[in-house]
């Protein structure tokens, strides 16, 4: 079962699910979704082998599609989804093989594609696997260790969000061996599809940040092959990040296309 972080309260219009992406955690998505949630339930997830949810050897589309099937069912009615980066992914497979449970998508930063970012991810696990945890008391003392291998601050003060320094031992909370020997398939994209994918017709809107190059123009074509009433909005001054670069600007657009 995925741990579920809700904020706001149940009214008559469909809950938001918040799907983050590689490395990412409910927690990432804490302030975007509160101020989400002024009118409708929103919970954002921690995918399997991230967070506070459970561990996997399998980390596959169709089956992080089914992990957010289930959570979809307990709420009892459809719901509106939003996926960024890998949860893009989750979300776009969840809505091709169980499109009853989704009403509209919010495609994050993110296209039906296959990538070819695995050298940086992997540098950023084995970056993890090999910093020594156990004896660090401190968050800047964690900071210190992982510059070592990794030079950007905000994507140190984004990995360090995941590691737990208050409840027991010192540990990431990721399953880094799992991902690691998963990261082609996360970059990838099924092919062929599973049997029981077919196009979306709900709406979907596809975000991304206008200095990224996840959603190119020459993926507007395989996204609507499979999204027909794909719509496209750029996000000045936000690169893949860009809910965390532009939070206010994404919280609108999504907001908007929510609200029509």
């Amino acid at each position: 079962m995925l741990n579920v972080i809700a904020h706001g309260s149940d009214t008559e219009l469909p809950p938001l699910l918040i799907v983050p992406g590689l490395f990412g955690s409910a927690r990432n998505w804490g302030v975007v979704a509160k101020r989400l949630s002024e009118k409708r339930l929103v919970l954002a997830l921690d995918m399997r082998n991230h967070g506070d949810s459970f561990w996997s050897d399998e980390h596959s589309y169709p089956a992080m599609a089914e992990d957010l099937a289930g959570v979809i069912g307990r709420q009892g009615r459809a719901c509106d989804v939003m996926g960024h980066s890998m949860g893009g992914k989750a979300t776009m497979m969840l809505a091709l093989t169980h499109p009853g449970l989704v009403n509209r998508i919010v495609v994050a930063d993110m296209a039906p594609v296959n990538y070819d970012h695995g050298v940086a991810h992997g540098y950023l696990i084995d970056a993890m696997q090999s910093m020594r945890i156990d004896d660090i008391t401190s968050r800047s003392e964690a900071d210190r260790r992982l510059s070592e291998r990794v030079q950007d601050p905000s994507t140190r003060a984004f990995l360090l969000q995941s590691l737990e320094l208050r409840n027991g031992p010192v540990r990431w909370k990721f399953n880094l061996e799992a991902l690691k020997n998963s990261l082609d398939g996360i970059l990838a994209w099924p092919d062929p599809l599973p049997a029981t994918a077919h196009p979306f017709a709900g709406p979907a809107l596809f975000l991304y940040g206008k200095n990224s190059a996840y959603v190119r123009p020459e993926y507007h074509a395989p996204i609507r092959a499979l999204f027909p009433k794909a719509e496209f909005e750029g996000i000045e001054g936000a690169g893949h990040w860009l809910h965390a670069e532009r939070p206010r600007e994404v919280e609108a657009a999504v907001e908007a296309f929510l609200s029509r």
